[in-house]
């Protein structure tokens, strides 16, 4: 997409976000319920398409154009994000980079279009980030497998069209995770349940639950890429631009928070003056800015390099890490602005203040980040002193 057109674009779904969605805020909130317009908006608008390539009938955004797009829609609650996370995320790039061609052309399409929500089936109820614990079972029978067992906090499970399944297909933790398998299952394949919606902390609207699979029957066509054991590597491939996504959500999320801050320290009064006028309402306000700063500038370095075809494990952990945990310092920093006021459920930010507080914890929790940082590094020094 050419500079000005992906210009017009930003400028769309600023207008957008600004004119309908943010007025629609504590009515989703209120409701747990994303008006069907928001839904038939997104799909008209291409939001479900951004990522997908053009010949699958997608507007093949790379990630630097992906980015600006999602800072700008999550100046708004993030949960009218959560509609097209998946889509343009796990659910696009685990089919793209080991699907078939048969795979490919079947359902990216329909997932470019909106038609077909996806969801990505990890964690389980005693299985979150250790993959070698996992207990859904895939067991070859003939042509078929047969799935069993269950998944929890799936991420538009109540409305998913297609189920990404991770499955362990080998009884034994083999090395690099090589027991676990991937599956496209679509929602309607008998034996296939869905639990009831989550009561969440925040993000209301943005609806999972659990999915359970009892004696789920699929082809072996179903696997992604056709072979046993690489659906661990196919979810880590697709990580790295989701971990970049995640730091564009926590961008727009933390601007929108700022912006309420500073709009409130020069409203409200106290002692005769704008609190905005005192040093150290100042003082969290520089605080916010400069934190926001930093995280803009890396995750606009990171998606440049991801797009350059550089190897960004490193940089996508370390901006997923900063910019989560930075809109949670904003977070904090507005609701104390904002004193009392801030504390009530009519506010904004006292609603951001729990929205964002779940980007610590998924697509790798702050600690995995870490954990992956600091791996990558002692590898990156060992391989250049080998």
């Amino acid at each position: 997409m050419d500079r000005e057109t992906l210009d017009q674009f930003v400028d769309t779904v600023r207008r957008y976000t600004r004119e309908k969605l943010v007025p629609l805020e504590r009515q989703v909130a209120d409701e747990d319920l994303i008006p069907e317009s928001v839904w038939r908006d997104f799909r008209e608008m291409g939001l479900f398409a951004l990522t997908t390539p053009e010949e699958y009938g997608g507007l093949g955004l790379g990630s630097t154009e992906e980015v600006e797009i999602i800072m700008e829609l999550c100046w708004a609650s993030a949960a009218f994000r959560s509609l097209i996370g998946i889509n343009i995320g796990l659910g696009t790039r685990a089919i793209l980079s080991d699907g078939t061609e048969d795979q490919k052309s079947a359902w990216l399409p329909r997932i470019a279009s909106g038609e077909v929500i996806t969801s990505f089936c990890l964690t389980e109820p005693d299985t979150g980030s250790d993959a070698a614990a996992m207990r859904t079972r895939a067991v070859r029978d003939g042509d078929d497998y047969v799935i069993d067992g269950t998944k929890r906090y799936i991420t538009n499970g109540p409305v998913a069209g297609l189920f990404l399944v991770m499955a362990r297909t080998n009884a034994e933790s083999l090395p690099k995770n090589g027991h676990i398998t991937a599956f496209l299952v679509p929602a309607d394949t008998r034996g296939v349940s869905i639990g009831a919606r989550d009561h969440k902390m925040g993000q209301q609207g943005a609806w999972s639950c659990d999915v359970l699979f009892e004696n789920v029957r699929v082809p072996a066509s179903a696997i992604i890429g056709g072979v046993e054991g690489r659906g661990f590597s196919t979810a880590m491939k697709a990580l790295d631009r989701g971990r970049i996504n995640v730091a564009s959500v926590c961008v727009g999320q933390a601007r929108r928070l700022l912006h309420e801050s500073v709009s409130y320290a020069v409203e409200r009064h106290a002692f005769g003056h704008a609190i905005g006028d005192y040093q150290l309402i100042q003082a969290m306000l520089a605080d916010g800015k400069a934190d926001l700063y930093a995280a803009e500038c890396m995750l606009r370095d990171v998606a440049r390099r991801f797009d350059e075809g550089e190897r960004v494990t490193l940089e996508a952990s370390a901006a997923k890490m900063f910019c989560s945990e930075m809109v949670g310092r904003i977070a904090d920093r507005a609701v104390q602005i904002h004193g009392g006021a801030g504390y009530m459920r009519d506010s904004a930010v006292e609603r951001f203040y729990r929205d964002v507080r779940v980007f610590r914890i998924y697509e790798g929790t702050t600690q995995i980040q870490q954990l992956i940082i600091g791996r990558e590094l002692v590898a990156r020094h060992r391989a250049a002193t080998a």
